[in-house]
């Protein structure tokens, strides 16, 4: 009877056993479900960041970009980082921006670069760890460097300025001072060649007096007016980068003496002040371009990207008007009006 007894016993113990492990199986399956689950809700539910690098954070066109990424964010549910260097040419705050948003988790980062080269290194390391970068305004050489441009064609931009100008003179003896941005600047390069090819000259025309950086700027771009008009007295065409550099300009030549009716002033952006500049008299011309459409787009890129694995890519052209307060043959433009409706700033 004892040896019996005991085998009984023994198989019990075994079975309990048995059950013991299938039962803490159980539970470990269970465990990893709930947790799989739990990581699948909460990846849904964290929001898409997306980043956005401007060259400064004051130019009024890069004021109204990050306005209209903060919108576009807070429409379609994600989460906006902001970073913009010091100045127009501050390549080291840019790089130091992607990779500090590379670190943070963004899904894409908008950026209008400082310089046509001097982020591609940074911006080709995002992009190996999966980050979608995108382009706004100024290009990236070669254009490859990033994965989609979104922008005005700025050399269209500096052809209607050019065209503008070279018609609002037509006659008359002219000696032409032109205020860049900085060198490197891929969208400056655009605008001053389009400006060019506009007004039917070629680089180192001798009608070209005097060339300066104004880095964008009211107070720098008066100083590089200033030093023009030491150097040539006589100026009386002016391009200019953007409106800011425009505003700087007037104030050196009205200091010289310059009348507004004896001075042809261009530009490019369309900002509010500078087309009320136009409406003034300051400014004879402008381009207006549209950063709110460069960035709400760009936004909604890389919201698509995050939740489809579709990237955006190659070029696309954001728009440009000239807006003039007088219309002249030949040159097609739309009036003060217009552009005080459709301004930014």
């Amino acid at each position: 009877m004892r040896d019996p007894q005991r085998r009984l016993t023994l198989r019990l113990s075994q079975r309990k056993v048995v059950l013991g492990v299938a039962l803490l199986a159980v539970v470990a399956a269970t465990s990893a479900l709930v947790a799989a689950a739990s990581a699948t809700t909460g990846s849904k539910s964290a929001k898409i960041k997306v980043g956005l690098i401007t060259k400064d954070a004051t130019n009024p066109f890069f004021v109204k970009m990050r306005a209209g990424a903060t919108k576009a964010a807070k429409r379609l549910g994600a989460e906006l980082k902001y970073a913009a260097g010091k100045s127009s040419s501050d390549n080291a705050a840019q790089i130091a921006a992607i990779e500090n948003m590379t670190t943070a988790g963004v899904t894409g980062i908008l950026i209008t670069v400082a310089d046509a080269k001097a982020e591609n290194a940074a911006i080709k390391k995002a992009r190996r760890k999966g980050v979608l970068v995108i382009a706004l305004d100024s290009p990236t050489s070669p254009t490859t460097a990033v994965d989609a441009l979104f922008a005005t064609n700025n050399f269209n931009a500096g052809v209607l300025i050019g065209k503008y100008a070279r018609a609002a003179t037509r006659g008359k003896t002219v000696t032409i001072g032109m205020l860049d941005e900085h060198a490197g600047s891929s969208v400056g390069a655009l605008r001053h060649n389009g400006f060019l090819k506009g007004f039917g000259i070629r680089a180192g025309n001798s009608q070209i007096a005097c060339i300066g950086n104004g880095q964008g700027q009211t107070a720098p771009s008066q100083t590089a007016m200033e030093n023009c008009l030491q150097k040539s007295p006589n100026i009386n065409v002016v391009y200019t980068i953007n409106e800011p550099s425009a505003a700087g300009a007037w104030n050196a030549l009205k200091s010289a003496g310059k009348t507004q009716a004896g001075t042809t002033i261009v530009s490019v952006d369309g900002g509010c002040a500078g087309v009320r500049n136009v409406k003034a008299g300051i400014i004879d011309a402008t381009s207006q371009q549209y950063p709110l459409l460069m960035a709400s787009k760009g936004v909604a890129a890389v919201v698509r990207y995050a939740k489809t694995g579709v990237k955006a890519h190659g070029y696309t052209d954001t728009g440009v008007n000239l807006i003039a307060k007088k219309a002249l043959v030949g040159v097609r433009s739309k009036t003060v009006a217009y552009g005080l409706a459709n301004c930014w700033g």
